[in-house]
């Protein structure tokens, strides 16, 4: 990358240009084990103009641009695998204009999912989307995160209206309008909804809301096997019982869990609930899950209505990463994800399971159940090659698997680059056509460039 356009982004952006070491390093990882890639340097914008501003100059120079949101990404998404220049949006934190009649707001990309909802709890809405990170909506939207709520209310692609898009050349473009439907035009929303920054860079997302339920009501439940557990969550979805949450963790992760959250519960695979509605909708909704899970061998409920207890619960399960870390201080998560058709969730974590029973470091397991979605952590040395290679044999046939069976790479990870080796295989000449739309929008392929797409 030139010195010129450096010295050209000092001159415009002073103070907010940084091309200090921690600061490139900070900027060039996410949460996982993925080796650090920095950029060469990184400017903090605070505005649409401002991205616009700084992709003109990049574009210019023929130099890499990679957007950085919170850091929190799996799969790499945030490396500069080709150095040059880092656009961080976090000081894009504004909520633009609230429509509480409408159940929509407009953010600024740097607003992060609990900023958010700290904002709408007095106006009695909330965001659902639910990732477990305190991820930044810009991220959440490049990334089309999912999480806990998903099996109720949607992932981003159900809950993202509007987005301020830059292109590679600088142009600034507005997908849509807040209407709750159209017929007009193609739907750039979900275009670049999932597109982690190779199409352009969001800057304000318009989300649609939720009221805050009148009653949450939240559980666990042990079970004899994954296999009981998982039967009990297709028949309770096939009931049609409205869940909001429904979560697996297997013995390993549980044991994880009440170490580093100081919970009691019983290291055996668990199922975790939670119901949204009135109270006696709530109440109804989770005695017919209790009265399923019984059928399953699930024979303790244990409840958690009040609010305070029903937080510490979700808490332990948000913070199952660093749990899973403290199980080998120094070692990293490998964490991956596949998500597969419902009907097919029991037999592909059955052989999960019996492909990991002889690996040489814990594999922990977490899912989303409720849609067939789980992850696996594989808790590695980044330094010892040979469990690096053991690691990615155990994706390998993880992925391939899910992709058999009908099912995807990611549920909800992303792709980045760490798992562009198995795009192909999922998509076909389907691939093809990516890259033409790529090619069309960013035809320097300057835009967060070796992600998603392989050569």
């Amino acid at each position: 990358m030139s010195a010129a356009l450096i010295a050209a982004l000092k001159t415009r952006f002073d103070a907010r240009v940084s091309t200090a070491a921690a600061v490139r390093e900070q900027h060039g990882r996410g949460e996982a084990y993925h080796p650090t890639k920095a950029p060469d340097v990184v400017v903090f914008a605070t505005s649409t103009q401002e991205v616009s501003e700084i992709v003109r100059m990049c574009a210019a120079e023929g130099a890499p641009i990679v957007a950085f949101g919170a850091g929190t990404s799996l799969e790499g998404h945030v490396c500069a695998l080709q150095g040059g220049v880092c656009i961080d949006l976090s000081r894009m934190n504004e909520i633009v204009e609230l429509n509480v009649e409408d159940l929509d707001v407009t953010v600024q990309a740097g607003v992060t999912r609990k900023q958010l909802n700290a904002y709408l709890r007095d106006q009695g809405l909330f965001f659902p989307v639910d990732p477990g990170a305190d991820a930044t909506i810009g991220g959440m939207a490049a990334t089309r995160a999912s999480g806990t709520n998903a099996v109720r209310y949607g992932t981003m692609r159900e809950n993202v209206l509007s987005l301020t898009v830059v292109l590679a050349d600088g142009r600034i473009i507005r997908t849509r309008s807040r209407a709750r439907k159209s017929s007009a035009g193609y739907d750039l929303t979900a275009l670049f909804v999932g597109a982690e920054g190779t199409l352009g860079i969001i800057t304000e997302v318009t989300l649609r809301l939720q009221g805050i339920p009148e009653n949450m009501t939240s559980a666990v439940c042990p079970y004899p096997s994954v296999e009981a557990a998982i039967e009990a969550v297709i028949e309770t979805i096939q009931t049609g019982i409205p869940v909001a949450r429904i979560e697996i963790m297997d013995a390993v992760t549980v044991a994880a869990v009440n170490a580093y959250s100081k919970l009691n519960l019983e290291a055996r695979p668990t199922l975790f609930y939670e119901f949204h509605g009135s109270a006696a909708g709530a109440a109804e909704q989770a005695q017919r899950a209790q009265e399923i899970a019984a059928g399953h061998g699930g024979e303790d409920f244990r409840w958690a209505s009040d609010p305070a207890e029903r937080a510490r619960l979700w808490e332990a399960r948000h913070n199952i990463h660093y749990a899973t870390l403290a199980m080998r201080p120094g070692a990293k998560s490998w964490g991956t994800d596949v998500c597969v058709p419902i009907s097919k969730l029991a037999e592909m974590l059955r052989e999960s399971r019996k492909d990991n029973e002889g690996a040489s470091f814990p594999v922990t397991l977490v899912g989303h159940v409720g849609d067939g979605n789980f992850h696996h952590g594989y808790i590695i040395d980044p330094d010892n090659a040979a469990e690096m290679a053991e690691a990615e044999r155990l994706n390998k046939r993880l992925v391939e698997r899910a992709i058999a069976l009908g099912g995807t790479c990611t549920g909800e990870h992303g792709v980045g680059y760490g798992k562009i080796k198995f795009m192909r295989a999922e998509h076909g000449e389907a691939i093809e056509v990516m890259k033409t739309i790529k090619r069309a929008l960013d035809p320097q392929g300057l835009m967060n460039p070796g992600k998603v797409l392989p050569d």
